[in-house]
């Protein structure tokens, strides 16, 4: 086992720590969009780094020789490392959709109030979080981030 897998994965729970902090504390007092953003942008570095650990253990096992530069290829890249793990193929396509949500241009609603929410205009609908979504989004990337510990590490850990 690779101390870098373990590096990656003790750096993503900081940030997801981070990002804890963000939607529990943050949030709270300070309820605007931009505070939505932060988080999803917070929730995208965690992606990220998880991403990194999985090339990083795929690279190792000899299924490829270089790791792509930017993020969006990385995703990209283990998506077509792994087409058969249904889980996986779930959190990368969640991943394009915060990335999708990020660079869209984006419209506020309730700003410093309880139901802030972040809308943004997709191709076919339209996307709205606000808090009690975001904080859906963010135990689903603790789950992304398990999956992680079990496929990248070999373990099961509890939190």
């Amino acid at each position: 086992m690779n101390e870098a897998f373990q590096e990656y994965l003790i750096e993503a729970h900081e940030e997801l720590k981070r990002l804890e902090h963000i939607i529990y504390v943050s949030l709270k007092y300070t309820r605007t969009v931009d505070v939505l953003v932060n988080a999803l942008t917070r929730l995208l570095s965690v992606y990220d780094i998880i991403i990194e650990a999985f090339l990083e253990k795929a690279k190792e096992d000899g299924l490829m020789t270089a790791l792509p530069k930017s993020p969006a290829l990385r995703a990209t890249r283990l998506g077509e490392l792994y087409p058969d793990d249904p889980e996986l193929q779930k959190y990368m396509t969640f991943y394009a959709f915060l990335k999708n949500v990020l660079k869209l241009p984006r419209n506020k609603r309730e700003e410093y109030r309880r139901h802030v929410t972040l809308v943004v205009e997709l191709e076919r609908s339209t996307a709205e979080i606000d808090i009690d979504n975001l904080t859906s989004c963010e135990k689903f990337v603790h789950r992304f981030f398990h999956y992680a510990q079990e496929k990248v590490l070999g373990v099961k850990e509890e939190d």
